[in-house]
C-alpha cells in the first residue's frame, strides 16, 4: 500500500507593487514560489529564501520550482521572498513568513 502524497499550505500576500505566493509543506519544505505582478507589466522578477536564489527575466508572472528544504529547523520564521526590478532598479521585495 502507498502513502498518498503529503499536501501543501499555500500563503499568499501582496504588497504595492508585487504578489507572492508560496506552496509548502512543513515548515522548511519549499515546493514553490511564484511571484507576479499587480500592474501586468513586466520586469525582472526574482525568488530567494535561506540559500535559494533565481531570477527570470522580463516577465509579470513566474512559477519558481524549488522543490527542497531550505534554512535550519529551529530558526523561527523562513521568509520566502520575490522581488521585482525595472530599469536597472529595484522597485519592491515582498516576503511571505512561513510558520
Amino acid at each position: 500500500m502507498t502513502a498518498a502524497p503529503a499536501s501543501a499550505a499555500v500563503k499568499q500576500t501582496c504588497g504595492t507593487y508585487i504578489c507572492v505566493a508560496t506552496a509548502y509543506q512543513g515548515t522548511r519544505y519549499v515546493q514553490d514560489i511564484t511571484v507576479f505582478t499587480r500592474d501586468g507589466l513586466p520586469g525582472t522578477l526574482r525568488a530567494f529564501a535561506a540559500d535559494y536564489r533565481d531570477s527570470r527575466a522580463n516577465d509579470d508572472r513566474h512559477v519558481f520550482t524549488v522543490n527542497r528544504e531550505l534554512g535550519q529547523p529551529g530558526t523561527g520564521s523562513l521568509a520566502v521572498c520575490g522581488g521585482l526590478d525595472r530599469s536597472g532598479r529595484v522597485i519592491e521585495n515582498h516576503c511571505v513568513l512561513i510558520p
